[in-house]
């Protein structure tokens, strides 16, 4: 006797293929009575549940059935693998199969079991075991989530339509092999007309020309992604781009004003600087950066000028000494032009601005200005009291009017051998000078205006006059022949004389003629093994 029997499924359950075991009674080894089976395989159906069940029953899932199962409870069906008795149960008697609880298939999409056909008296298998698959149906119960948001990009300002700024990706939980649950469409919800997105690769780009960073620096974009493919229904997420306009150089150095007026001091130190002006920049960086040239001409030779590179002002900085006598105030120009230039944007014209300025040197009081930087006198000393021997000249550049009134600095004339004009400046001596006491007199002439005073050195040489007659240098006897000719020199007298180009006192030789001293205006006189003319 053949006995044929399958595995069924009822209506609700897809049909997928159906393939039938056969199999046949016979005499088993060592006499025993049993099933002789051809081998068969078998094919479930795919049984499916649909995930997120809400019911208050257990959800049916399908039935297993063997045309064995005559009705009269002989056969039990028994189930085993993932879920078994946990989230699937069977009905022995029935086969029925139910889940116990509701599934999520993003946690798990599938579950693998194995069903079993027995005898319900033996437990003997009717049917071999076999392996089947319940998967877990998907709803559109996820949005689209934005797994990187928010995003921050930046694009260059005055870029063309169509520029390239960011990508944004939203991904589906949902099945995307089944329906439109996980196919996302992009939008834009928030930024236009500046941006637009692409609906399929979530592309970001500029859709206006010539955006302006002076204008507006940041844009806040809101990109929403669909399942459902968009349509009405599905599910949306969200996600901010940050888009930040980076700087470009389009915009030239500008002077706040045209015209710079400074004052400063003529006493201002060469290497100081002395000013400062500035030029903005409405960009940014080293876009921003600005060199400052003082344009050839009044100021040039005076001034130069550097950039400080922390707030980009222009340093004017003094090269040479500054004389308000001289010259009461400079005028010059300035160009401020960019470091790093654009080529793109050459043609708005030249990227520099211009500006005069104008330098006014303020007077310093000065002291008087001697017109020799010492002075030296010579007198006699035999010269009276009250004589002029010389005299000083001072000036007060501030104000070539303004009254100098001179006078000795009493330290170097404590005993008041001199006196001067306070007025004039003219020098004079108080009393006789004797050489052989002090030869050289060393005083200080101070010249003072109302407020400030200079001093100047005057040296003063005392010169010798022929005061003391010679001396014999020790009681000599000489003899002379009586046919001696008149003129003849006989003895040797000593005296001592100073000159004042030696400022020493030297012994002078004198020779004497017969019974007469030697008149002649010229004599021979020896210097320490010298000799030299000398006029008395």
């Amino acid at each position: 006797k053949q006995i044929f029997s399958s595995l069924c499924l009822f209506p609700f359950l897809k049909v997928m293929r159906r393939e039938h075991a056969r199999s046949s009674v016979g005499p088993m080894r060592n006499g025993a009575a049993g099933f002789q089976r051809v081998k068969r395989g078998w094919v479930w159906n795919q049984f499916f549940v649909l995930e997120e069940y809400m019911g208050s029953d257990p959800q049916y899932v399908g039935k297993l059935h063997t045309d064995l199962d005559q009705g009269d409870s002989a056969v039990k069906y028994t189930l085993s693998g993932e879920g078994a008795g946990s989230i699937f149960t069977i009905d022995q008697t029935t086969g029925d199969i139910h889940a116990l609880r509701s599934l999520d298939r993003e946690e798990k999409p599938y579950y693998t079991l194995r069903a079993q056909a027995v005898d319900i008296n033996t437990n003997r298998p009717l049917e071999p075991e076999s392996e089947f698959v319940i998967k877990v149906q998907d709803i559109n119960d996820n949005e689209p989530k934005f797994l990187e948001g928010p995003y921050t990009a930046s694009v260059p300002e005055m870029s063309p339509v169509g520029t390239y700024v960011t990508q944004v990706t939203a991904t589906d939980a949902d099945d995307p092999t089944y329906g439109n649950s996980a196919r996302v469409v992009y939008s834009i919800l928030h930024g236009q007309p500046y941006f637009s997105v692409d609906p399929k690769t979530g592309v970001i780009k500029t859709a206006l020309p010539n955006m302006d960073r002076e204008v507006k620096e940041q844009y806040q974009v809101l990109i929403q992604a669909k399942d459902m493919g968009g349509q009405l229904g599905g599910l949306a997420g969200t996600t901010t781009v940050n888009i930040s306009l980076s700087d470009v150089n389009d915009n030239p150095p500008r002077f706040s004003k045209s015209f710079f007026h400074l004052r400063i001091p003529e006493s201002s130190a060469v290497g100081s600087a002395v000013g400062k002006i500035k030029a903005h920049d409405l960009d940014i960086g080293k876009n921003a950066e600005v060199e400052y040239t003082i344009v050839p001409g009044d100021g040039g030779a005076m001034f130069d000028i550097t950039t400080n590179e922390h707030n980009q002002e222009g340093i004017i900085v003094l090269k040479r000494p500054l004389d308000y006598e001289s010259k009461k105030a400079y005028t010059f120009k300035v160009d401020a032009s960019n470091v790093h230039l654009d080529p793109r944007f050459q043609s708005f014209g030249a990227f520099k601005d211009t500006a005069t300025v104008k330098i006014n040197v303020l007077d310093v009081d000065e002291p008087p200005v001697f017109n020799k930087p010492s002075y030296v006198m010579d007198v006699y000393e035999d010269t009276p009291a009250g004589t002029i021997i010389g005299a000083v000249t001072a000036q007060d550049l501030d104000a070539s009017s303004s009254p100098v009134r001179y006078s000795i600095d009493w330290k170097s004339d404590m005993d008041s051998y001199f006196d001067i004009d306070p007025v004039e400046g003219t020098i004079s001596t108080n009393e006789l000078l004797d050489r052989e006491s002090i030869s050289q007199h060393n005083i200080s002439v101070v010249a003072t205006n109302p407020v400030l005073t200079s001093r100047v050195a005057v040296t003063v040489h005392v010169l010798d006059i022929n005061e003391f007659p010679p001396e014999l240098a020790s009681p000599y006897e000489t003899f002379v022949c009586e046919h001696s000719k008149v003129g003849q020199r006989l003895i040797i007298c000593v005296d001592f004389i100073f000159l004042p180009t030696l400022e020493e006192k030297y012994q002078q030789f004198v020779l004497i003629s017969l019974f007469k001293l030697d008149r002649v205006l010229s004599c021979k006189v020896e210097f320490l093994d010298s000799l030299f003319p000398f006029l008395k």
